[in-house]
């Protein structure tokens, strides 16, 4: 089949838990479909080649850069953003410990890194401070030096392997 890039395709997700469809040229960028046809704004595009981490969401639960994928390879996909981590606006425990800690100051890459430690966590439930680091290495932040980021991650693991123990 032979696509042109004026043409347009349905695309059809589970975003945040909503069936969501919208059409998409063919080369749209997976955090662009995001922000500007489905109002997922929490995605933020920083330098549109996957190296600030800004666009981080997950993808069928695995935390993916959204400026490297297309929309349409987000066809059928469970994408969840940001705006997926609050519950009826009371924030989830790693958006709590972010506060705690300072964990952010402008807010333009914490998004990402909060969808990045999500995956992170599930993966590595009770990381220690390098593993952390490592995982942080994949995102730019200008305002915190990350110390405060990863205290807030320490902290909720420790907080979810003490609960898991109760």
């Amino acid at each position: 089949m032979r696509v042109t890039a004026d043409q347009t395709f349905p695309i059809r997700l589970e975003l945040n838990g909503r069936a969501r469809e919208a059409l998409a040229e063919p080369r749209t960028q997976l955090c662009d479909f995001l922000r500007h046809d489905l109002g997922a704004t929490g995605v933020h595009v920083g330098c549109e080649h996957g190296v600030c981490g800004a666009c981080t969401v997950l993808v069928d639960g695995v935390a993916m850069r959204s400026c490297l994928m297309l929309a349409v390879q987000g066809h059928e996909r469970r994408i969840e953003t940001v705006e997926s981590l609050a519950d009826d606006d009371t924030l989830s425990d790693l958006q709590q410990a972010f506060r705690r800690h300072h964990a952010l100051q402008c807010g333009f890459c914490t998004a990402g890194i909060l969808m990045s430690c999500v995956d992170f966590l599930e993966r590595v439930p009770s990381p220690d401070e390098t593993q952390v680091r490592d995982m942080l290495s994949g995102h730019l932040c200008r305002c915190t030096g990350y110390t405060g980021i990863v205290q807030a991650v320490l902290e909720v693991a420790t907080q979810r392997q003490t609960n898991k123990g109760v």
